[in-house]
């Protein structure tokens, strides 16, 4: 992480569906002191994150048409978010879940790439201390306020972040009900675009798929997805890229059959060609796996380990059950 990032403009406008009160901006957001700090720690936060989708504009996207000319220099930055936040406000009012929010708008520098961001800070309930002037005196009260903004620990529900140069997308959003129709309020009703999975899901995928085909030939799916984690975990020491075919080459090396099939899978699944991965969480991802037996019984063991039969050993008994042997023991530690 630690980019470079610089706020060059940013504004908020406040879809309040539970007031009924909707209130877009005249002026942008004075970045500096906490609101600088806001902005910078979901920023960072939201750039990085696993989850984010790879998309891809619509020929026809009436948003890349006005990006474009606000890029351009042909539409000023306080209207063209005007223009996002109609649009937001648009879908939501025909959703089935008239759900609150702050729209942020960013006009960022990011590692000297010049990036639009949109957050759509779903509010949350909180409780607040109001001040009250009563006949009596003060009365100090305990109230809820429905327009709580995410904290800096806090993650945004949903943002994307727009190259100005690529044109390329990557976003996370949630699926809604609009019109009686599922779709996502980001992708579809403001960018209009195509997406593929993001690296997270498709690494899921990916271990899901190995997992079964594993369980289909008779063999032990936990062997075959700590072998799919260690590949993972060594193919991103030495690159930022994955290539799930190359995977399925590795594990199954001993049966064609099961490549085959593996490979239809993939295929099935829309699984992308190469994906780009996040070497920290990937790591952080692989280093171990968890197992939880139908008795209930659960071990955290390195990936490393299950590679080496002098620490772990898997054995398949006579009457079908599974053993496993934990050897080399120095001691057992409480925690």
């Amino acid at each position: 992480m630690n980019s470079l990032i610089i706020i060059n403009k940013a504004v908020l406008h406040i879809l309040d569906f539970n007031s009924g009160v909707t209130v877009f901006s005249d002026e942008e957001l004075t970045v500096e002191n906490s609101v600088e700090t806001f902005l910078l720690k979901h920023i960072e936060k939201s750039y990085y994150d696993q989850n984010l989708k790879l998309g891809t504009f619509y020929e026809d996207s009436v948003f890349k048409e006005k990006f474009n000319t606000y890029i351009n220099e042909e539409l000023n930055f306080v209207d063209f978010s005007r223009y996002i936040a109609d649009v937001m406000y648009k879908a939501i009012s025909k959703s089935d879940k008239l759900e609150s929010t702050d729209l942020l708008v960013c006009d960022l520098t990011l590692d000297d790439e010049r990036v639009l961001a949109l957050f759509k800070c779903n509010n949350r309930i909180g409780f607040i201390h109001q001040v009250i002037q009563t006949d009596e005196g003060i009365k100090n009260d305990i109230i809820n306020n429905f327009a709580i903004m995410p904290n800096l620990t806090q993650r945004i529900d949903e943002y994307a972040f727009i190259s100005a140069i690529s044109q390329t997308i990557k976003f996370v959003d949630k699926k809604s009900s609009v019109d009686g129709e599922e779709a996502h309020i980001i992708a579809d009703y403001i960018l209009e675009c195509s997406f593929t999975a993001s690296p997270k899901t498709t690494m899921e995928t990916v271990n899901l798929i190995a997992k079964k085909v594993a369980e289909n030939h008779g063999r032990n799916s936990v062997e075959t997805v700590t072998k799919a984690k260690a590949f993972i975990a060594e193919n991103t020491q030495v690159s930022e890229y994955l290539e799930p075919m190359n995977l399925g080459k590795k594990i199954f090396s001993d049966s064609p059959v099961m490549q085959e099939e593996y490979f239809s899978e993939i295929k099935n699944a829309g699984v992308a060609d190469i994906i780009k991965i996040d070497r920290d969480f990937v790591l952080k991802k692989t280093k171990s796996h968890k197992i939880k037996t139908d008795t209930g019984i659960e071990i955290n063991i390195p990936v490393d380990y299950f590679q080496n039969k002098d620490y772990v050993e898997f054995v398949n008994n006579p009457d079908g059950t599974l053993s496993i042997n934990l050897k080399n023991i120095g001691k057992l530690i409480n925690k």
